[in-house]
């Protein structure tokens, strides 16, 4: 035990990035402090631009007079916000709930699947055409199905969302597994590894910004999955305060919710970034974006 344990220390240095010369921890702290500016930078840049938005679309409905029922003005639907916001608050709870939830089965049976895909390519010619097929479905279609198959509770919502949502994962970890170096698995090999130690040593980390990537495109479908399977039925959440407020004629109430739903997302995105930040984001020797 103690010499698979040197030997896969010995793997996480083989993959570290080479540096010319002698690394020194300044320069890498000199990178880091870089990379900081750099996203700082972004972020700023993110919000002039939703700012400049926010006055044009704000001058076009003055100067046009446009009515508020076809188009509200951004400050229209920030006082919404505020003066609704206990609602607002009240039912992002559940969408929040199943979403983290269907993201969560989602990501397990991802990873469960691309572990099986991997170790049986018979199993993987098999499967992933269905898989394929699977996510031709129209989510408009299959929402009220589920619904009715499964009622109005937690569940049909999470089925939703790991259905919308567990399928890049599972593309993206499937690639990194076959881009594991063949050197190092012939090195593995010569050491007596099995195919399940060389899957845990070499193949799960070579696969980790492979997986992040997909995990970040899956998170921002996850709460549209979440939001869909609401109009289709549920007691409570975000979908039904744009399906209330749309049947009342109130495009500010809709767009004070939709403005919630787009926070909601961002927090999810910015927790796996962060996560990939902590777990990959050196392994290639600089911070990955996407």
């Amino acid at each position: 035990m103690n010499g698979w344990k040197r030997l896969s220390s010995f793997v996480s240095t083989v993959q570290k990035p080479k540096y010319p010369g002698s690394a020194k921890p300044s320069g890498q702290e000199d990178s880091l402090q870089h990379q900081a500016s750099f996203d700082a930078a972004q972020v700023a840049s993110a919000l002039v631009g939703l700012a400049l938005l926010a006055v044009l679309w704000e001058a076009y409905v003055r100067l046009l007079d446009v009515s508020a029922l076809i188009l509200p003005t951004p400050s229209r639907v920030l006082s919404q916000i505020v003066a609704n916001w206990d609602l607002l608050i009240r039912n992002s709870g559940p969408t929040l709930q199943a979403t983290v939830a269907g993201f969560l089965v989602s990501l397990s049976l991802s990873f469960f699947l691309s572990v099986l895909l991997d170790l049986f390519a018979w199993l993987r010619r098999a499967v992933v055409p269905i898989l394929v097929v699977s996510q031709t479905l129209p989510l408009t279609a299959i929402a009220p199905l589920v619904v009715l198959w499964f009622g109005f509770g937690l569940m049909p919502k999470v089925i939703l969302v790991a259905l919308v949502t567990f399928f890049p994962m599972l593309v993206a970890l499937l690639q990194g597994y076959e881009a594991t170096d063949r050197e190092l698995t012939s090195l593995l090999r010569s050491f007596g590894a099995n195919r399940w130690r060389i899957f845990w040593i070499a193949r799960v980390p070579t696969a980790l910004p492979y997986f992040f990537a997909g995990l970040r495109i899956s998170i921002t479908y996850a709460v549209v999955a979440a939001i869909f399977a609401e109009y289709s039925g549920a007691r409570a959440g975000l979908g039904i305060v744009i399906l209330n407020a749309k049947n009342s004629f109130r495009p500010d109430l809709m767009l004070a919710a939709v403005v919630c739903c787009s926070v909601l997302t961002l927090l999810l995105y910015a927790i796996c970034a962060l996560a990939q930040s902590l777990l990959v984001g050196d392994r290639s020797g600089r911070r990955l974006h996407v």
